[in-house]
């Protein structure tokens, strides 16, 4: 988030991790203890497979983002950004966003920059790919219980940041039952300064809910930020609801892919016999 006047920034980047991760209500304690039958690094293999087909699999699916960015002093919102846009194909197969709801933002605080519109379509629904890893520094803290889930839980933080390239810090939960994320928690880094200018650029912490969409991968449904960002010039407090909805399969020629083998439109993986999911925060 850009904040209106120049500031300086004051908030430094976490080297590794994030500190007071939030306790959900349905989430168990984190259990330090080593994965049974495997190690992490074999863990971080397959899950980073998973992503990989995940990632191809989300391009071949329509949806609908509904983005909320206010901010708030006390208990009042005194400034809302909104913007409602669907993810659709045009009659060429090509995918493209469509703008349907978008009134003018009564934000004075803050504005949102370049750098907001990235992260709120690509790190906030964080994917973390086979080329991803070596980026990134993964570190197995445990495991966890995320409603009816169990996870195995890992921190994740850039090796370097390269240029004007964004990445995510933070926290990963992956089911040891698929392999594949279904949630995250940390921030988008850097937070941009200016070498020249008292201008700052500050991103909030947030937590992304991932749900099985047609038996098969785990996609992002429900992203909230609630934060406080620490200008020089004084402290903003930031909500940030983003709500993934409505995925439909588009009808192209493009083969999807589970455990390499392929999934016809409207059917379900042969191993997606296990129902249990998680719960993100009512709408």
């Amino acid at each position: 988030m850009n904040l209106q006047l120049c500031r300086c920034l004051c908030l430094a980047l976490l080297a590794c991790g994030l500190a007071a991760l939030p306790l959900a209500a349905q989430e168990g304690p984190l259990q330090n203890t080593p994965p049974e039958g495997t190690t992490p690094e074999e863990i971080i293999k397959r899950f980073a497979a998973k992503e990989t087909d995940f990632a191809k699999a989300r391009e071949q699916y329509t949806y609908r983002q509904d983005v909320k960015v206010q901010t708030v002093d006390g208990d009042t919102v005194d400034g809302e950004y909104h913007e409602v846009f669907d993810v659709i194909f045009n009659d060429r197969g090509k995918r493209m966003e469509n703008v349907v709801f978008a009134p003018s933002s009564s934000l004075t605080k803050i504005y949102m920059s370049q750098e907001d519109m990235e992260d709120i379509r690509h790190k906030l629904p964080f994917v973390l790919t086979t080329e991803d890893l070596p980026e990134y520094n993964i570190l197995y803290v445990g495991q966890q219980q995320e409603d009816e889930l169990h996870c195995y839980v890992f921190d994740v933080a850039p090796k370097e940041i390269v240029g004007k390239k964004r990445y995510f810090q933070g926290r990963v939960w992956v089911d040891s039952h698929d392999f594949q994320i279904v949630k995250t928690y940390g921030k988008t880094v850097p937070d941009i300064r200016k070498k020249h200018g008292d201008e700052e650029n500050l991103f909030p912490k947030f937590t992304t809910w991932r749900q099985q969409i047609d038996g098969a991968y785990w996609f992002p449904v429900y992203t909230k930020a609630d934060d406080e960002l620490h200008f020089k010039m004084g402290d903003v407090r930031i909500r940030e609801i983003v709500k993934y909805e409505d995925y439909k399969r588009f009808g192209t020629n493009v083969k999807i892919l589970y455990e390499g083998k392929e999934i016809p439109k409207g059917a379900k993986p042969p191993d997606a016999t296990k129902p249990p999911e998680q719960n993100p925060p009512q709408k």
